[in-house]
């Protein structure tokens, strides 16, 4: 698998093995089936796993506990989360710091390579458009960002519990002004798909607008890891789970619906729409690697396939983005 330059790892494989299908978040599949998925995607050359406690309440974590159990993974990269929600200064340490050593303590590991904030960063005086009832628990203020998690991240990678610190989602503008800080962060998450979507988990923004923020990052340098390559099932063949009763996940569905163009182009080029999908978040510029939700090896081995086609032409980049 071709490896490709991430700052903090030096190099990173063009896959990583995301935990949310082996968090048991979405689809069906047994313990078994996802240790067995962990423990292909090492042999077939992935070295970077990005978990979180979130995952299945803990399950990401405690399968890749089980698959590393007895083996000598040194040569594997881990990065996992806390979702820190709004919280005192004063509280932010002991927070992420509890959460941290939970995840090193289930899967067995001292250390973990990436630590990510898993909230959403707002600026402070920020009102979400939709679902504000989750500003408490998934949204982190800008203020509280730089005067206490950036000094937390930096204490824990004192204590020897983390090489690097890194966010993801949120507020574009407040993601924006992360990245131009003065202490920038060392890598970040960015959602990269044809359709421009973070689906359900876009509330932050009344028109979410995932491409401002990586085009931010390609134009400071800020190392990229790809996620939502496939919109939550929507640049599949077939969504591989219900819609939530609450309909909050009614976006994820509408993508669906209004990915219809790129399966058709998907079956014109003999390929599949989730392999097409994954090969064009590995075509766009700066993305060092690209985290899979995939939830078994079957699935694990479509991406591996799509990956060893390579990039996208540059044709098939300007067609794809001429469908939306």
């Amino acid at each position: 698998m071709q490896q490709r330059e991430f700052k903090p790892f030096s190099t990173v494989s063009a896959l990583s093995l995301g935990g949310g299908g082996i968090g048991n978040v979405w689809g069906q599949t047994t313990r078994s089936e996802r240790v067995s998925t962990v423990n292909l995607a090492i042999e077939s050359g992935i070295n970077h796993l990005d978990i979180a406690p979130m995952y299945g309440k803990g399950e990401a974590e405690r399968v890749v506990g089980e698959a590393f159990k007895g083996q000598d993974y040194s040569a594997i990269n881990l990065t996992t989360k806390c979702r820190l929600g709004t919280v005192t200064d004063s509280e932010v340490y002991t927070r992420l710091n509890n959460s941290l050593c939970r995840s090193l303590d289930t899967m067995g590991v001292d250390k973990v390579n990436l630590f990510l904030l898993h909230s959403q960063l707002i600026e402070d005086d920020y009102q979400l458009p939709f679902l504000n009832e989750h500003r408490a628990t998934n949204a982190t203020t800008l203020s509280c960002y730089y005067n206490a998690v950036i000094p937390a991240f930096e204490m824990l990678k004192k204590e020897g519990k983390i090489d690097h610190w890194g966010i993801g989602l949120g507020q574009e503008e407040a993601l924006i002004k992360a990245i131009n800080h003065e202490h920038p962060p060392e890598a970040m998450q960015c959602a990269v798909n044809i359709l421009n979507s973070i689906g359900a988990i876009g509330y932050m923004s009344e028109k979410p607008d995932p491409s401002r923020v990586l085009l931010e990052c390609q134009k400071k340098d800020i190392p990229i890891l790809a996620i939502r390559a496939v919109q939550a099932g929507a640049l599949t063949s077939n969504m591989d789970r219900k819609p939530h009763p609450s309909g909050i996940d009614k976006a994820d569905f509408m993508d669906f619906e209004r990915a219809l163009p790129f399966r058709k182009l998907a079956k014109e080029w003999d390929e599949s729409p989730a392999s097409l999908a994954h090969r064009y978040a590995l075509s766009v510029q700066k993305v060092s690697s690209v985290i899979l939700g995939i939830k078994n090896r079957k699935e694990l081995q479509e991406c591996i396939d799509a990956e060893s086609k390579g990039k996208l032409s540059s044709y098939q980049m300007e067609t794809l983005q001429n469908l939306f």
